[in-house]
């Protein structure tokens, strides 16, 4: 795309709109004979007599083998933590992906009631609570046996992670506190029109009576909003669509909120268009709709409002939002960011990995490397594609560092609170931008190899944290190809890193076949950050 070009694409509100695509249904062929495979092979699933599935994803690859994802439930309740994949072709099953390791059931009678769980929730959210409510009974499998605990919501503002919205899970026997996670997935960074940082670009918007609003008809509707510099919580849903009378926007400066807007406008089309052209995904839940984007707005937090943030906000809400920016960033809007944080969108629709212990660094790790990979293929001369994260948002990069994060050495970018390596007991209590460490230093290795960044001055024993320093790369394009089909085939909401070693591996036998050399490269990589 030429950065010297002013080339605004006008689509007339008359267009075609995108077609619409019909959620999954239990009642289409494929979900039944899934349904069907689950029954007879319910020892390989760890079926219990009264669950039940519900069909979440269909994925058909063009040798007509199915993958069809279902949520589990247990005599009414849902099964957290239980979610399967049944891989099958012509009918005969093939295996399962799955993380529940029992078909043991808790007993459904609590021993406490539901505002005790209330309380107990409350007292281990550390920060000021807004609303506070039991979402009801479920049974919690992401532990060594599945137990009953209800399910609690808090919202508020978190001393550690600014605005929250936990899933917490109470156990209904004792009150203990058995996992808590933030549904809304922030990045201390985020980052078309005449740009911030692209310079100028071509966006699609959409004519209106009287001029041209950032709407992009051609990607399901997508739009982009002015926060007026609120905090998020007060315009989420009251923020207006952007307009202009001349389809001209911005002026490459922070005086006109629109250069923001375009540069978010942009990130969120290169992102779709990734997504697309590579892997025939139509939006972040493969609907053909697109997502609101909120620019020029705060976050709450523990110090006051902050501008210096970014954030994908999952169902039901589906919008994302912009900081405005303070005295170390500039506006929040950059080309990685926006990859970033959409691809938690993409998380959510298809593994759900949860937001704790080691599916938390993975799915931080899915976004700084599906992030990454939009950064490439929008192939912007202003920001080319690199192995870092929100490089462009600094407005002084403080001591020294480049970027938010450093795929090629996480602890390198935040003074050693990420992980380079895997550590042998796993991640328990850890910031996923911090446990994202491994996930993302082992998709370097694999994409380029024990090879230093331009820039940096790193032997290839700094790369790797096994010795083995011939790890060699196998190219972006084969490597996002099999982060993506592990993503969104094999894992589950509660994969571990050692599960997405294998899922990754069976990525990669489906795509080049076991024994290739990509099969052997993942192998080698993952070994290479201790994940063996």
């Amino acid at each position: 795309m030429n950065a010297n070009v002013i080339a605004v694409a006008i689509v007339a509100s008359l267009a075609l709109s995108a077609p619409a695509f019909a959620a999954p249904s239990d009642q289409s062929p494929a979900a039944l004979r899934a349904k069907g495979l689950a029954q007879n092979n319910a020892a390989a699933l760890q079926t219990a007599d009264a669950d039940n599935f519900t069909t979440k994803d269909i994925i058909v690859d063009r040798d007509g083998t199915e993958h069809v994802r279902m949520d589990r439930s247990y005599r009414g309740l849902q099964v957290i933590g239980g979610d399967v994949v049944v891989h099958s072709r012509n009918g005969q099953f093939k295996k399962a992906s799955l993380t529940l390791k029992t078909k043991d059931r808790p007993a459904l009678t609590p021993a406490i009631d539901a505002d005790r769980a209330v309380v107990e929730a409350g007292a281990a959210f550390k920060g000021q609570i807004n609303d506070i409510g039991s979402q009801g009974l479920v049974i919690y499998a992401r532990g060594a046996k599945p137990v009953l605990a209800y399910e609690v919501r808090v919202r508020g503002v978190s001393a550690t992670q600014g605005e929250a919205d936990m899933r917490t899970f109470v156990d209904a026997n004792n009150g203990k506190v058995l996992d808590s996670w933030n549904i809304i997935h922030t990045a201390a960074a985020t980052g078309v029109g005449q740009t911030l940082f692209l310079g100028d670009v071509s966006i699609t918007t959409d004519s209106i009576s009287g001029g041209y609003q950032l709407v992009d008809p051609t990607r399901g509707g997508g739009n982009t909003r002015d926060g007026v510099g609120k905090t998020i919580d007060r315009v989420y849903n009251t923020a207006k669509v952007m307009t202009d009378a001349d389809n001209n926007w911005g002026n490459n400066t922070e005086s006109l909120v629109a250069s923001e807007a375009t540069d978010a406008h942009f990130g969120v089309a290169a992102t779709w268009d990734f997504y697309k052209n590579n892997f025939g995904r139509n939006g972040i839940y493969n609907d053909g709709v697109g997502v609101k984007s909120i620019v020029n707005v705060t976050f709450s937090g523990q110090g006051g409002p902050s501008g210096g943030n970014a954030a994908w906000y999952g169902a039901p809400y589906k919008f994302m939002a912009y900081g405005l920016g303070n005295s170390t960033w500039y506006p929040v809007v950059s080309l990685d960011v926006a990859g970033h944080e959409m691809t938690h969108g993409v998380t959510e629709a298809t593994a759900g990995l949860s937001y704790s212990g080691d599916a938390g660094g993975l799915n931080e790790s899915a976004s700084d490397i599906m992030g990454t990979m939009v950064e490439y293929y929008a192939n912007n001369a202003a920001d080319p594609g690199d192995y870092l994260i929100g490089e462009k948002i600094y407005r002084s990069n403080p001591d020294g560092k480049k970027a938010l994060r450093y795929m090629f050495r996480p602890g390198d970018a935040d003074a050693g609170k990420s992980y380079n390596c895997y550590p042998a007991a796993g991640f328990a209590g850890v910031d996923p931008h911090y446990s994202s460490g491994p996930g993302n230093h082992f998709y370097y290795l694999l994409a380029e190899g024990a090879v230093s960044p331009a820039g940096f001055a790193y032997t290839p024993s700094q790369l790797v944290c096994n010795g083995d320093t011939g790890v060699t790369g196998i190219g972006r394009d084969a490597a996002q190809k099999i982060w993506y089909r592990a993503l969104t085939v094999y894992m589950t909401s509660s994969t571990t890193y050692p599960q997405a070693r294998t899922a990754t591996l069976n990525a990669a036998t489906d795509l080049y076949g076991s024994g290739s050399a990509q099969y052997n490269a993942v192998a080698r990589a993952w070994s290479a950050v201790s994940v063996n």
